[in-house]
């Protein structure tokens, strides 16, 4: 899927926005970035922009299956890009 200028752009800020510092969340978010967000529906979108506003340690604690998202958008969201192939 080809995309504008505009959602180039974005993509670049929010590769950015994904450097968390820690090489797991780093890989896990360039995968989704990579496979995922072209396709993904505004709602979609909007769901991960909401993911990465939270805090690392509980991303951590997430991604790494310790606890669940409280919120059941960002529960599944955890949960699809943690069943992504490396």
């Amino acid at each position: 899927m080809q995309l504008s200028p505009e959602d180039e752009v974005e993509l670049r800020r929010l590769r950015w926005k994904c450097r968390r510092g820690m090489r797991e969340l780093d890989q896990l978010f360039g995968r989704y970035l990579d496979r995922e967000w072209r396709q993904a529906s505004v709602a979609d979108r909007a769901v991960f922009l909401r993911l990465l506003g939270c805090e690392d340690d509980k991303l951590w604690h997430w991604f790494m299956g310790h606890e669940v998202a409280p919120d059941a958008e960002l529960a599944t969201l955890v949960s699809a890009i943690r069943q992504l192939p490396p």
